[in-house]
């Protein structure tokens, strides 16, 4: 992304981006060291390379992923609600790591770092927010640090140091074990946030220049931050903004560094976002954007880290596609919701850079502390993306069951029946897919670039699946099917839009042409087709 103002927006700022009054003056300076070498190739039984090191082709990409350790001392820190945090004792040493992913050369960099505080809910590190959005920072040409703050991601017995303790062997946030309640957590992430933004050593983004400093967190790690925003960086004064993502606490209003929080359906519905937080109206430095249909663990989290946590972990998360299904429906939202997180990171480093206010969303409608639904058993209210407006399934953030299942919400399938009912034809479905797309596009709830997410093409990927799966679509042309759709898909992500098109096309005659047994399954296929070809040709028409 540019760090000039939208076009549509009003520049309630000067014309050019303002330079960051973050400055970390308070924050200890770290050691850093590193790049730290990989020893191994990544899957080795080793274990020479970093934890749940990236399975991207990064450097096809033009960005390059690093680990480096950073030490020091830190304060340890007592944080009180909405009040700003106590100093309870300093001087206290520690060594942790962060990894690093980022464009390769300046020209490349958009000025934004996205600082994400790992989340340690599993017991060891999970890079939600990454998994989430690292197609969209790709192409926009952010950073992303990913900082180990917590005892648990170190000092569990599955976390960093059992997990290989050749290469991690040396870090320590308890102080030898003497400090178990994450109260250093605080300072460290403050340091490692300094480290990248103003080094005094080893620079970990090379020779990047950042800007900007976006801290982001998922779950636990939101309600981190919640208190070191409210506690810790009026004395810390080393972040821009903070992205809090599923949860976090109540607020202070009193700060003037923005902050936009993203729930799902799910984290209403679940209490993981409080209904204190939740009451707090928007402001000039508060946002709330809350997605319909959407869970707190979706598709998407789990399909892109399954792999990694079977390589690095040895087994797959709940409700990964193959395993066996132990919710009371079938788990995981499909409501692209990760779409509009991408569209929150953007909006926040214009909000930081130009004071643009991001674009007011609607909530959640609640019939006392349940979610409000529909006859067909859809939320009510929020952000409504088309696969919750128009839909082929119903996703809910709720669900039953063992584990997190109550976190994973649930996406059961539309009959045949009923999407008779409410798509007569192929091209009705069509029509009202792309009127709510561009609608939430021209509101601000999708970035311009939507069309090149890769959901899009994986959503008709699964679809053909399903249907192979089933036998209703034979494996042979689930074979040609995807002869036309890989080569779709690649145009269509690098934004060679009329290629897709043309690839889309043909793939949707083949449908057409050889699914001849069975009409529901053939226009299935074809609604998902068409839709994203005329979503692709009216995007055409957007500044992207």
């Amino acid at each position: 992304m540019s760090l000039a103002p939208p076009a549509a927006a009003v520049d309630r700022g000067p014309g050019a981006a303002r330079p960051s009054t973050a400055t970390g003056e308070r924050v200890a300076d770290p050691v850093v060291a590193g790049p730290i070498a990989r020893t191994s190739q990544v899957g080795h039984p080793s274990r020479g390379y970093p934890f749940l090191a990236t399975d991207l082709n990064l450097a096809a990409l033009g960005y390059v992923e690093q680990e480096f350790f950073i030490s020091g001392t830190a304060t340890r820190y007592a944080t009180r609600g909405t009040d700003t945090a106590v100093v309870t004792s300093a001087d206290h040493p520690y060594a942790t790591r962060i990894v690093v992913r980022r464009p390769l050369t300046p020209k490349a960099f958009n000025g934004v770092v996205i600082a994400e505080w790992n989340n340690v809910s599993n017991q060891w590190d999970q890079e939600v927010d990454w998994f989430q959005s690292h197609e969209h920072l790709i192409r926009e040409g952010y950073a992303w640090v990913g900082v180990s703050a917590q005892r648990a991601g170190l000092h569990s017995p599955t976390g960093l140091l059992a997990w290989s303790p050749t290469r991690y062997g040396t870090l320590d946030v308890t102080v030898g074990g003497t400090i178990n309640d994450d109260s250093l957590s605080y300072d460290i992430f403050s340091q490692a946030v300094k480290a990248v933004r103003s080094p005094t050593g080893v620079a970990p983004l090379g020779r990047l220049s950042p800007q900007y400093v976006i801290a982001t967190g998922h779950s636990q790690s939101a309600g981190r931050l919640a208190n070191y925003y409210n506690g810790v960086q009026p004395l810390a004064n080393v972040v821009d903004g903070v992205v809090l993502h599923g949860g976090g606490g109540v607020l202070r209003t009193d700060l003037t560094r923005p902050v936009f929080r993203i729930n799902s359906e799910g984290d209403v519905s679940s209490g993981i976002l409080p209904a204190a937080a939740r009451a707090q109206a928007d402001s000039p430095v508060l946002r709330s954007w809350e997605v319909a249909g959407a869970s707190h663990g979706d598709w998407k989290l789990i399909t892109d880290y399954g792999p990694l946590r079977k390589r690095d972990i040895g087994s797959y998360p709940g409700g990964y596609p193959g395993e066996p299904q132990t919710c009371a429906l079938p788990a995981l939202s499909r409501v692209p919701q990760h779409m509009v997180q991408n569209a929150v990171y953007d909006h926040t480093a214009n909000w930081i850079a130009h004071g643009v206010q991001p674009p007011i969303a609607p909530k959640i409608q609640m019939t006392g502390n349940t979610v409000a639904r529909d006859e067909l058993g859809l939320a009510l209210g929020g952000i409504r993306l088309a696969q919750h407006e128009v839909p082929l399934r119903i996703n809910s953030g709720s669900n039953t069951g063992p584990g997190f299942c109550f976190l994973d919400g649930s996406s059961v399938p539309l009959s045949d029946a009923q999407l008779a009912a409410l798509y007569p034809t192929v091209s009705s479905y069509v029509d009202e897919t792309v009127a709510v797309t561009m609608a939430n596009v021209r509101a601000g709830y999708l970035p311009r670039a939507f069309t090149r997410d890769p959901a899009w093409y994986s959503d008709i990927r699964e679809l053909i699946g399903e249907y192979v799966a089933a036998g209703r679509i034979t494996e042979r042309v689930g074979a040609q099917l995807e002869v036309r759709l890989g080569p779709a898909e690649r145009a269509g992500v690098d934004g060679r839009d009329r290629p897709a098109i043309v690839l889309l096309g043909h793939l949707a005659d083949k449908a057409d042409a050889l699914i001849t047994g069975d009409p529901a399954a053939r226009d299935a296929v074809l609604r998902v087709t068409e839709a994203l070809v005329a979503l692709l040709n009216e995007a055409k028409g957007t500044d992207r």
